[in-house]
């Protein structure tokens, strides 16, 4: 008997601290972020980059995924390592051209993407993963640190000639780690080449695509090679005023394009993992450091318990203008970390708009790996965007004589 009434006691305990846990989360709630959808635009499934630092070509590559949905092609997931592996072998060639002054490491850009899928095709995932290391996910440190050394070596030219082997060395190691490269493969019963998937199946014509950039220190309405370490292959982007490049932004979501959203990451105000929000608070925080995902894992409990940053409800943020975007990249404040796919837009309790994100970190928050970018945010850290030539405003699209 006394057993059964102290388990009863027990079970009522239990349910009080559940119902408590449950009201304090739900009052919780009632103090965070509240989105409503504005517009939805269709984009594939949300994939996980991991332990590497391929973040544009996850994007650069579901930004292309919408395309193709958006022109009523059929879903496909596309070999982000197919393009990794090909930006890594033409990088080897420039950085040994420039005699090793050329940043080398797993970052890249969009038009890396854009460029691959010109010159060599593309594949589904499922011909080319990219996983041949005993991996499941990415995990890029080995063969990074590795196809580093090796290029060095060569720079360092101990022969004092080069041998007309040191790329196939290259291409090994990719090989290794990444895979032979398909020359053809099966896919839904038919038999193609990358070139011929890209062209048959995939279907996008690569030149539809465009950077577009607002910085100060190049001119208006013209093309600059915009100084990011990431851009290796020395792209170009076209140079326009802040309010055309939201205006550009608006433009593409609300005529149903997604656009690839090349960003700072940095800012405390990036908190996609607890908030699911991007923003720029009014109050100035200190910038972390390191990069993607590991900036918040690193971050103490005290930080993270700080009144500063629990942004447990929208409040002002800072108007952001032309001349403070130019001293934050100027100054190293803002940094070309990750890239993302704005995929949509939607207004909190407040009505404050946001844009929708798709990242590449998995379904690591309460959004399925989505998160929401204030404008102020998207205003003050974006460093590139790609969107199809379309969806610029047609009085934009003259201008840079598009």
């Amino acid at each position: 008997m006394y057993k059964l009434r102290n388990l009863f006691l027990a079970v009522v305990v239990m349910a009080s601290f559940v119902v408590s846990a449950q009201e304090k989360k739900e009052a919780e709630k009632e103090k965070a972020y509240q989105f409503t959808a504005i517009k939805d635009i269709p984009c594939t499934s949300v994939k996980d980059q991991y332990r590497s630092g391929t973040c544009w070509s996850f994007s650069g590559l579901g930004f292309l995924e919408a395309e193709m949905l958006r022109l009523g092609k059929p879903s496909v997931d596309l070999s982000e390592m197919f393009v990794v592996h090909h930006a890594y072998s033409d990088k080897a060639y420039k950085y040994v051209r420039m005699h090793g002054s050329l940043n080398f490491g797993g970052g890249g850009a969009f038009h890396d993407v854009t460029n691959a899928i010109r010159n060599y095709g593309i594949v589904p995932d499922e011909v080319y993963n990219g996983l041949n290391y005993g991996e499941e996910k990415h995990v890029h440190g080995e063969m990074d640190r590795i196809l580093l050394d090796e290029v060095k070596a060569v720079v360092d030219n101990p022969n004092k000639k080069l041998t007309t082997a040191w790329h196939d060395v290259i291409e090994g190691t990719l090989d290794t780690y990444l895979g032979k490269l398909p020359e053809t493969f099966k896919y839904q019963d038919k038999e193609y080449t990358p070139k011929s998937f890209a062209k048959e199946y995939v279907g996008l014509n690569m030149d539809d695509y465009v950077e577009i950039s607002s910085y100060t220190h190049h001119p208006f309405y013209e093309k600059f090679i915009i100084e990011v370490p990431d851009n290796w292959a020395w792209d170009e982007v076209y140079n326009v005023p802040l309010n055309e490049m939201e205006e550009i932004i608006d433009n593409s979501v609300n005529t149903g394009y997604t656009v690839a959203w090349a960003a700072d990451v940095s800012e405390k105000g990036f908190s996609t993992s607890q908030k699911g929000v991007a923003v720029v608070p009014v109050v100035d925080k200190a910038n972390m450091t390191d990069a993607e995902i590991t900036k918040w894992e690193k971050m103490s409990e005290k930080e993270k318990n700080e009144d500063l940053y629990k942004l447990s409800k929208p409040g002002p943020e800072k108007v952001i203008t032309q001349e403070l975007r130019q001293i934050d990249f100027d100054d190293y404040q803002t940094t070309d970390d990750h890239g993302m796919v704005i995929c949509g837009t939607a207004k909190d309790q407040i009505g404050n708009i946001y844009y929708k994100v798709k990242n590449s970190w998995g379904k690591y928050n309460d959004y399925d790996g989505f998160f929401y970018a204030s404008k102020p945010y998207v205003e003050f850290k974006t460093t590139s965007i790609m969107v199809n030539k379309d969806a610029i405003p047609k009085n934009i699209r003259k201008k840079l004589n598009l």
